[in-house]
């Protein structure tokens, strides 16, 4: 409890102590009856409330390519797949889906897929200046991986808002394992970039990789206290059956949560998603993410004939729901839980235009 409330008042704690608590919150013996999980669930809670209130921010997700040219250990749709069904959106589909999702209230656009060669500055840069041109009151988001600092600012020039890049894992080594070819000194400095440029950014990290410790995670949340991002977006590992990794078990929903929960008390002010992952080990998945901090939810605006082929892991949800039906539905989770919907482009509270 104390380590609790001392993360609450002052928004850290030393390594140590956070490896403590995270060592702790492992062991159901310890903490028999789930008191101090329950206390930590509540503080982030609390802290939410102070900041957002009830709101959950809703964000139109519009997956555009699957092809990638990296090969993640983890990813279903990296290059070295041959059973991934390729695809990539057309200028047009792209735009139908902005169309679909503005008449249901959206006010943010996510663009997100691999990182496609066909994805040329000059082909991205016309897409951001039409769904600016038709939606000038959205933020658009990127979520597309490594580029140079120069097709980031070009990217930026043409009207996007923001981009997520998720970090993965903070150790060098960890990374190296996962991301053959890659290295995490040129992911972080694609993060300080995209902040130096004038992004509201994001980063992020999956729970539950094979070898993952709770030294690892600790460095993610010294990491992400550091680099102080706008969005944090995290989730369990989930396994796909034409990966390396198709025989490892899944990451937890439950220490997800409890990672949700600090990371809310660390970064108090930070967008947080419930992400579909959650909802696709558990059924109420994304209702405990944010009944634990979370405040950002993604629905599926994606064509629905492309949706089972962004197939980054087995059993993901939503894949065969209409928009509209997704949305609906989304909204009466949140609504069940306690919470309501907010369909405004939900910036973080101190970016400005």
């Amino acid at each position: 409890m104390a380590l609790v409330d001392q993360l609450a008042l002052e928004s850290d704690l030393s390594d140590s102590a956070l490896c403590q608590l995270l060592d702790y919150l492992d062991h159901p013996d310890q903490d028999q009856d789930g008191r101090v999980r329950h206390h930590l669930i509540q503080k982030a809670h609390q802290k939410r409330m102070e900041i957002y209130g009830n709101r959950v921010f809703l964000r139109g997700l519009i997956e555009i390519s699957n092809y990638c040219k990296r090969n993640c250990v983890y990813c279903g749709i990296r290059a070295g797949n041959p059973g991934a069904e390729r695809y990539r959106l057309t200028l047009e589909q792209v735009l139908e889906s902005c169309r679909i999702g503005y008449e249901l209230g959206y006010r943010t656009f996510v663009m997100q897929g691999g990182e496609d060669h066909a994805h040329t500055d000059a082909f991205l840069t016309g897409l951001i200046h039409e769904i600016r041109t038709a939606y000038p009151d959205c933020a658009i988001t990127l979520s597309l991986g490594e580029r140079s600092r120069e097709s980031y600012q070009a990217l930026y020039n043409a009207g996007a808002d923001r981009y997520l890049l998720r970090h993965e894992t903070a150790d060098d080594g960890f990374y190296a394992g996962f991301h053959p070819g890659m290295a995490l000194s040129v992911r972080k400095a694609c993060l300080e970039d995209l902040k130096a440029i004038g992004y509201q950014v994001g980063a992020g990290f999956m729970v539950g990789l094979p070898g993952q410790s709770n030294q690892h995670l600790v460095k993610d949340l010294r990491f992400l206290k550091t680099l102080d991002p706008h969005m944090i977006g995290i989730g369990p590992f989930i396994p796909h059956h034409e990966t390396p990794l198709a025989d490892q078990p899944s990451g937890s929903v439950e220490k997800t949560v409890v990672l949700l929960a600090i990371l809310r008390l660390m970064i108090p002010k930070v967008l947080l998603p419930a992400t579909t992952a959650l909802g696709s080990l558990n059924p109420v998945g994304r209702e405990l993410g944010i009944r634990a901090g979370a405040n950002v939810v993604m629905p599926n605006l994606s064509p629905l004939e492309v949706r089972e082929k962004y197939d980054l892991y087995d059993g993901k949800i939503c894949t065969g729901d209409e928009a509209a039906e997704c949305r609906q539905c989304i909204q009466k989770r949140i609504e069940n839980a306690g919470f309501t919907v907010d369909m405004a482009r939900g910036d973080h509270p101190d970016w400005r235009n």
